[in-house]
């Protein structure tokens, strides 16, 4: 998906995504990624929030499914074998890199502030350090943009393509 057509999110996603949070959403730009059923799983967030911070996450995974198997697979050291893979496959990197340059472009049609100029997520395009962001920004831009956020997606016990949400009134 592309930020053209960054759906907004309505007041019932800012209702789901405050359940799926904890707390109230802040910057929220617009929907990113859907659960099957329809849910909010990946917000675009403002690059500078309301009370003037930098914030260089753009794509965040709120999915509680999808966040609970990207836990399970930084607790297994998968971000591990992946910089491993990165360091050894120059294929891989220049994708990466690739995927970096994606999603700088996508943040900056809402912002370009200096203090994250550059920074994407998830330790792009040099190093594995979230996979949160990473299967975020997956999730987003579709399959094929970002390299490791598809490994993720696919290593991992959560698909967007069943809905997972288990709180009454979000969707399950």
């Amino acid at each position: 998906m592309t930020t053209a057509t960054l759906p907004p999110a309505s007041d019932a996603d800012l209702a789901v995504l405050k359940s799926q949070l904890g707390r109230v959403p802040r910057g929220v730009i617009g929907i990113a990624a859907r659960c099957a059923c329809g849910n909010p799983t990946v917000v675009a967030t403002s690059p500078r929030l309301d009370d003037g911070s930098p914030f260089p996450t753009f794509y965040y995974l709120t999915h509680p499914a999808a966040t609970a198997a990207m836990s399970v697979l930084e607790a297994g050291h998968v971000m591990k074998e992946f910089s491993d893979e990165l360091a050894e496959s120059e294929d891989l990197r220049q994708q990466y890199e690739a995927a970096h340059q994606a999603y700088l472009r996508d943040r900056a049609a809402y912002g370009e502030p200096e203090e994250i100029a550059g920074i994407s997520a998830g330790g792009m395009p040099t190093r594995v350090k979230c996979l949160h962001a990473l299967a975020g920004h997956a999730l987003a831009a579709g399959p094929g943009v970002n390299p490791i956020g598809d490994r993720a997606l696919e290593r991992g016990t959560w698909s967007p393509e069943r809905c997972q949400c288990e709180s009454p009134g979000t969707g399950g």
